[in-house]
């Protein structure tokens, strides 16, 4: 990953990390999703979200709720 971004949030499930990506937008932040799933068991490996090092405060915030609900 590039210099300036940092990981806030993973997960194995695909649909919650466009759900992260999605508050993180209505909030103004940019975000990114790494997939690290094998593409042959996607079953394995985790989704990170990253943003921007300044950003990282608001978005942990924004994120926390639903780290609680997936829980």
């Amino acid at each position: 990953m590039e210099k300036g971004w940092t990981n806030i949030y993973s997960t194995s499930d695909e649909y919650i990390s466009i759900i992260a990506q999605e508050l993180l937008k209505e909030n103004e932040i940019e975000s990114i999703v790494i997939n690290h799933k094998d593409s042959a068991y996607v079953c394995w490996g985790e989704l990170d979200v990253y943003v921007r090092e300044e950003d990282e405060k608001q978005a942990v915030e924004i994120l926390e709720q639903l780290k609680k609900d997936e829980n």
